[in-house]
């Protein structure tokens, strides 16, 4: 970092031109995207806004700023394509239809083109960082069968995802998959941009060492799913998701953004000025809704909104630190 801030100060911030630059594309789910942190991007009303819901507060927006007022030798242009709800394959090969709650267009929002068409990526890409994996297991839709099943004496969302009923899949078979999506998306990157470095984000620490910190009562928190399930959720699916992430990015050569370590005892559970992710409902821009159509969750209930297990500020802030300093060795290297 000493050398990046030595070299930063050769070049005056704000800096650019058209082909002294180097060119950053971020591409993620919603915990790249931001959702409902920092103003949104476009701004609402914009008729540009594709539903992905970026907003400027979220990591890469936050990484962006400390660039620009100490480049890295050369001006960093960033094409921030990251959308919510995006799964492995919207980066590289599907169209993803977005489901932003906020201001939605009549008839809903248009598919947009896979994120690496979007950001452009080709030889004069010098940096990609990427956090995605998941919504392809999907751990949103776990974490709610967790919530439903954690209401229900005597049922346990381990033993629905460890021996599923007919239909379902498998932890086991769903992290296999994931893998093997994982791999192609990263080959594809490579592929498209390849003399870029690659960075891979995995994710933090949502869910807390002990599931006992958890206060079944709140949905603030975790609501009603059971202690032994948040203990399993921990361990055998986010941990494993992180250590997946990490290991294909090993293979390929890549530079893994380890954010968990950093964020062990800031998560879902913990009392308001600790977290650095918010529960299934919690504080959010007032844009944001406190109920999504189509639920019976309301979190208005409790003066709050749906936040969903997603990160806040001090989330984004986090994982901004540990991402620009993975940029800025890339830039360097």
């Amino acid at each position: 970092m000493g050398l990046a801030l030595a070299v930063s100060v050769l070049v005056p911030a704000g800096y650019a031109g058209a082909a002294d630059q180097y060119e950053w594309a971020a591409l993620g789910d919603s915990y790249t995207a931001g959702g409902f942190v920092g103003e949104p991007q476009p701004l609402l009303g914009d008729a540009s806004r594709d539903g992905c819901d970026r907003t400027s507060d979220a990591y890469p927006g936050l990484v962006e700023r400390e660039l620009d007022e100490f480049p890295p030798g050369k001006y960093v242009h960033l094409t921030n394509v990251s959308c919510g709800n995006a799964t492995i394959t919207d980066i590289h090969s599907t169209k993803q239809t977005p489901i932003s709650p906020v201001e939605p267009p009549a008839g809903g929002w248009p598919a947009v083109d896979p994120q690496i068409k979007r950001a452009g990526l080709n030889n004069e890409t010098d940096v990609v960082t990427i956090g995605v994996g998941g919504n392809s297991l999907p751990f949103g839709g776990m974490l709610l069968k967790c919530l439903e099943l954690g209401a229900t004496p005597g049922k346990s969302c381990r033993e629905y995802y460890t021996s599923p009923p007919d239909g379902e899949e498998s932890i086991q078979n769903k992290l296999a998959r994931v893998q093997d999506e994982y791999i192609h998306m990263l080959a594809k990157v490579h592929e498209t941009a390849p003399y870029a470095k690659v960075i891979t984000v995995g994710y933090p620490a949502v869910l807390p060492e002990q599931g006992t910190d958890c206060n079944r009562a709140l949905y603030t928190e975790l609501g009603a799913i059971k202690h032994a399930d948040v203990d399993w959720l921990r361990e055998s699916v986010l941990e494993r998701l992180n250590a997946m992430i990490q290991q294909v990015s090993s293979f390929f050569g890549d530079r893994y953004v380890d954010v968990y370590s950093s964020s062990v005892g800031h998560d879902a559970c913990q009392p308001a000025d600790t977290k650095w992710v918010e529960g299934i409902c919690g504080d959010a821009a007032d844009y944001w809704p406190a109920k999504v159509p189509g639920t019976l969750l309301n979190c208005a209930l409790y003066n709050k909104r749906v936040t969903l297990v997603h990160p806040n500020a001090g989330g984004h802030a986090n994982t901004a630190a540990h991402v620009e300093r993975a940029v800025r060795i890339a830039l360097l290297d």
